[in-house]
This record gives structure tokens, sequence and C-alpha cells, in this order.
């Protein structure tokens, strides 16, 4: 792939299967700014912004012309989706991203590793399956669900500008970065 012409780019998928390393490799690949929906949306204490401050803050933070945006909040859709180039979806197996799932967040709750200003990934939440807090009961609640809608925004018009680079496994995901031009 000798030139990758897109400077707008959204990745998206499931909680867990990777879009946040995604974004970070393809921004500092493609020397593009990287900003992560949720480092816009949670504040300290795991508080949750209020729509309308949450979609200031993500449209200030596109209003460049080169950028890697990376979540898939329904709620700033519209601001991200018209405006991008590019989308690419992690639609990896859902054993594969439970297994990732879980690495992740017992690896970030061992380290104390600081998540977007001031919170720190709690254990106990996570395996309150009926707990909105668990991000392993949101995975299941998203996982098929996103199978079907992010298939059927593509196909709306407001969105078929986008191209869609979609893959089903890590390493179709890795072959495609490797072949992408360095900055």
């Amino acid at each position: 792939m000798p030139h990758f012409p897109y400077q707008r780019i959204i990745v998206i998928g499931v909680t867990g299967c990777g879009k946040s390393s995604l974004g970070e490799r393809l921004a500092a690949r493609l020397d593009l700014a990287y900003i992560e929906l949720d480092a816009l949306y949670w504040q300290p204490g795991w508080i949750e912004s209020a729509r309308e401050d949450f979609r200031q803050r993500v449209e200030l933070a596109t209003r460049p012309s080169r950028w890697v945006v990376v979540g898939n909040y329904g709620t700033v859709r519209d601001l991200l989706w018209a405006r991008a180039q590019a989308a690419v979806w992690l639609d990896y197996p859902f054993l594969l991203v439970l297994g990732r799932l879980w690495r992740r967040t017992w690896r970030r709750w061992r380290t104390q590793e600081l998540l977007w200003g001031t919170n720190r990934e709690r254990l106990l939440p996570q395996f309150k399956l009926w707990s909105k807090e668990s991000l392993f009961s949101w995975l299941v609640q998203t996982y098929w669900r996103r199978k079907r809608e992010f298939p059927a925004l593509f196909a709306r018009p407001e969105y078929s500008h986008l191209r869609v680079f979609r893959f089903s496994m890590p390493a179709e995901t890795q072959a495609w970065e490797a072949a992408l031009p360095q900055r």
C-alpha cells in the first residue's frame, strides 16, 4: 500500500478488542492526532459526562483536520462519522475479545494503571455481571448488537463516503497495518 489517503479515521469495535492500541499505533505511524473518546467522556471518580459537555469536547478535539478517533459512543456518532474518511472495524471472535478483555482488566488492576486522568481499574465490579459497571457484562450486551448495527450504519447514505476496513482476526489487522506507509 504505497499511499494511504485517509487523514480522519475512526477505530471501532467492542470493548477489549484492541481499538485503543491500534488507534495509538495508527496515529503514530500516519502522524495523526490520537483522540480516545473514553478520555473525553469519563471524569474523575468514573463520573459520566453530560451529553452536551461530551459532544462539545469531541467537537473541539476533532476540529483539526488530521486525527484517529477511538470509540463507539452513539451520542457523538453524527459528529465523527460524517467527518471521518475511513472506519477501521475490529470485528474479532467473541472468545478472543473476552480473553483480551480479561488480560487487560487484570493488568490494569494489578498495575493500578491510571486511566483518563484520575481513574483506575476496579476489579470487583467487573465480576458483578448484573451491574452496568462490569465491562464483561457490557461486552455480552453489545457484542452481537454491534455485529448487526455497524453494517446497517455503514449502509446509510450519510455514511456511504466512509472507506471501511473490517478485520475479523488480529493477523488481518497486523498485515494491513504493516502495509501502511510510514510517516
